[in-house]
């Protein structure tokens, strides 16, 4: 048998009534779930059935839910389940297991094909942190097979065949928790005793199959993701109507995320990057304390996550709402850049195929310019790709082959003259990124975030109402 281990993380999504259609969800205080569009337990077991399609002979996948991480002294982190494992059942709590096995096996007296180990309900620690699911109502609101409960699990005899067991790597070695015997360390502790071989480096397969399953995009997940483009969207505008100078990046960010969740989105995918005059210059700026000069660009890469699913827009602003000559030359390099890498988002093409389309726009511009000598220096200001998978991370999973019919992808060129560049200071301190979210269909792409505004004259127009 062989066993292939990865860690995860999750979101609860499960279904109340059984004669209601597979995508509805009711408003249902008991159990915490007030959304009507979430993603159903018939997709989650399809895509448990997918990927046990791709196990070998005697084969088990084993699933983690994300730790829980630690922020300082008695605060933890707001949690936030493994994508995976959310992909493949639903469930959002932490401390929890995932088996998939590719023929069924003998589980506690039960013939099973799956295994989905959460914790036991404690009536005194709800109290503290609102209900959770337990393994009754988990089997049958997420749709398993079966469902157990960690303190059963720890007692009950594993279902390994002879033949190697191999285990992929955790993304994080569980920390135990003192205070209790049924944590994700003791899941895993038992997991590891019980198995013939220890665990070793397993191959790449597990994470090389998950890729191939979520880089292609369900008619379900594409619902929910133009839900937070919208949203993004939305946020995007609204920083324009709404940006002045003397602002401060912190306010900007508070108007987008203000914006997310007025609109349901429950997190943002990533930290909103509010980058303003130099700091336009720094890729993954985060920190978003300075005072805004009438004169500054300011890059605002943000997305909104709803449901599991993220957004990733990015828009570069006039604070005063008028570009100025030089900053508009930029400007309309980096959109003319990222027209032509939209072009090449098509099936069939290679995944950099928009890279080195934009790329090689934004050398010619550069030297056209003055800005650099040859066409060969154009890292020096264009430094990273053009574009990554989107999807249930901001940088999803994905095998960056050719171009498949469901993938989702950014197109994001950018140029960066920080200061003391070697060019005309006349250039230095302008920065500009332009970020969509292109869907790859069986024709021509289509830009799910082309709502905002990208062209000089649209956002000017905007900003001056």
């Amino acid at each position: 048998m062989r066993i292939l281990l990865f860690g995860l993380s999750v979101l609860t999504l499960p279904l109340f009534a059984q004669d209601l259609p597979a995508t509805v969800r009711i408003h249902d205080d008991a159990h915490g779930v007030f959304d009507n569009d979430l993603l159903s337990p018939e997709f989650h077991r399809e895509r448990r059935e997918a990927l046990r399609a791709r196990l070998p002979a005697q084969g088990v996948a084993v699933f983690l839910t994300n730790p829980v991480r630690n922020r300082s002294n008695d605060v933890d982190y707001e949690y936030h389940q493994d994508p995976n494992f959310y992909y493949l059942s639903g469930l959002r709590e932490p401390r929890a297991m995932l088996f998939v096995f590719k023929e069924p096996r003998m589980v506690a007296g039960s013939r099973v094909s799956e295994l989905l180990v959460v914790q036991d309900r404690d009536p005194k620690r709800e109290v503290w942190n609102g209900r959770s699911t337990g393994p009754t109502e988990a089997q049958a609101l997420f749709g398993v097979e079966m469902a157990m409960g960690a303190d059963r699990f720890k007692h009950t005899e594993l279902p390994w065949a002879k033949g190697d067991v191999l285990f992929d790597h955790l993304p994080d070695e569980p920390n135990d928790d003192p205070h209790s015997s049924s944590d994700l360390a003791d899941l895993w502790k038992h997991v590891h005793e019980s198995a013939p071989n220890g665990p070793n480096d397993a191959p790449a397969d597990l994470r090389r199959w998950m890729a191939e399953l979520r880089e292609v995009k369900r008619t379900e997940e594409l619902d929910l993701m133009r839900k937070a483009i919208s949203i993004t969207c939305e946020a995007q505008m609204e920083l324009m109507s709404k940006l002045e100078p003397e602002m401060t990046e912190y306010q900007t960010e508070a108007i987008v995320e203000y914006v997310f969740k007025t609109n349901g989105a429950e997190y943002e995918g990533f930290p909103s990057i509010q980058g303003g005059g130099p700091h336009s210059c720094v890729l993954h700026y985060v920190t978003n304390r300075r005072t805004l000069g009438a004169n500054d660009l300011l890059v605002s890469d943000i997305g909104a996550e709803y449901h599991g699913y993220t957004a990733d827009v990015t828009r570069t602003l006039p604070v005063d709402g008028k570009f100025s000559a030089d900053q508009r030359s930029i400007y309309e390099l980096v959109l003319a850049a990222q027209d032509a890498g939209i072009r090449e988002v098509r099936a069939g093409n290679a995944f950099r195929a928009a890279h080195e389309a934009a790329t090689a726009v934004i050398a010619k511009g550069l030297v056209d310019l003055g800005i650099i000598e040859n066409e060969g220096e154009v890292k020096r200001y264009f430094m990273h790709g053009t574009s990554h998978y989107l999807g249930l991370d901001v940088h999803d999973a994905g095998t960056y082959g050719k171009l498949k019919e469901g993938n989702v992808i950014t197109v994001e060129p950018g140029i960066y003259i920080a200061k003391d560049s070697p060019c005309d200071p006349r250039w230095w301190d302008i920065g500009v990124r332009i970020e969509d979210d292109i869907l790859v269909t069986g024709g021509d792409p289509i830009n799910l975030s082309g709502s905002a505004p990208r062209t000089v004259a649209a956002i000017e127009q905007l900003m001056a109402r």
